[in-house]
């Protein structure tokens, strides 16, 4: 049997533009909440460093979690990390205004 999807919503801000806030949304496969939360914060710091480095960003894990890009000028607030089994491609669609 394989691993369930989790959606990991982190809520982000701008360090460029006050009051200009977000959320970013991991996706993959993980055996629990606290993994799913884990393994994204994993994917953002390898992203991350590779960023710095000038590196290209490390992605397609097998468990299907990668990242596809790192944008400088941007706060990820962990502490307020939110994981559930992932459920539709929209779910962090919501009536508050958020920039693509």
């Amino acid at each position: 049997m394989s691993l369930p999807y989790f959606e990991v919503n982190v809520p982000m801000r701008s360090t460029v533009r006050t009051g200009v806030r977000g959320l970013h949304v991991f996706t993959g496969r993980a055996d629990s909440r606290s993994s799913a939360l884990r393994i994204a914060h994993e994917v953002y710091d390898a992203a991350r460093a590779a960023s710095e480095a000038g590196r290209e960003i490390p992605h397609g894990r097998p468990d299907g979690w990668g990242a596809r890009g790192f944008r400088p000028g941007w706060e990820l607030d962990w502490t307020a990390a939110k994981a559930a089994p992932w459920r539709s491609p929209y779910s962090w669609l919501n009536s508050s205004s958020f920039e693509l």
